[in-house]
């Protein structure tokens, strides 16, 4: 009897920036779904290319992508948040094969529940944060969402990117940001990019 081979992993290329064309290994974990290198692109021209002095969150980091890639982009501050020992694992081998990192650029990778270190760490303000939670999950994304307007800083130019499954309603989505309006937004496959900023 033949012995199964283990499926090799899968990369990621990080599109601009520092880092521009360097590849970060995509973990085989079930459910993990990298933003694609489109919605990336495109997400980035939203934000403008170069985010320096920007604080970032990635709630939902899995593989790093969209972390990374803010990273790259002269960020000041990138908190990856993931639950999963082998993504968050990953996460960190990713990192120290991308070093050095861009100069004044902090990188944080931790290992919890995003939901439960946001509530730990309530003083932590973000300019820019990112929810991509698994697209099953609508209660997920529906409490991501409700901490993610406490994470933001206050100021009129902090903005909010969540990816979800193309068939959710935008209600869904701004019932739980009150004040929040959509900005951007795209339609890629199965995945809907939106980038919600205050009214």
């Amino acid at each position: 009897m033949k012995t199964p081979t283990k499926k090799p992993s899968s990369k990621v290329r990080i599109i601009g920036g520092f880092w521009r064309s360097r590849l970060i290994q995509v973990a085989d974990q079930p459910g993990l779904r990298p933003t694609t290198d489109r919605v990336r692109e495109t997400l980035f021209n939203w934000l403008g290319q170069n985010l320096e002095g920007l604080n970032c969150l990635d709630m939902f980091a899995g593989t790093g992508a969209l972390g990374f890639e803010a990273a790259s982009r002269g960020a000041k501050q990138v908190v990856l948040i993931e639950s999963s020992s082998v993504a968050h694992q990953m996460l960190v081998n990713n990192f120290k094969s991308l070093l050095p990192a861009p100069e004044g650029v902090a990188v944080e990778i931790i290992r919890s529940q995003a939901l439960t270190w946001l509530k730990n760490n309530s003083a932590h303000q973000f300019d820019v944060v990112f929810v991509d939670p698994p697209f099953a999950d609508e209660k997920l994304l529906q409490d991501a969402l409700l901490e993610a307007n406490e994470a933001v800083i206050s100021a009129k130019t902090a903005v909010i990117y969540v990816e979800c499954a193309s068939e959710l309603s935008n209600d869904v989505l701004l019932g739980h940001l009150p004040g929040w309006q959509i900005n951007r937004q795209m339609v890629a496959g199965a995945a809907k990019a939106t980038l919600l900023k205050r009214d």
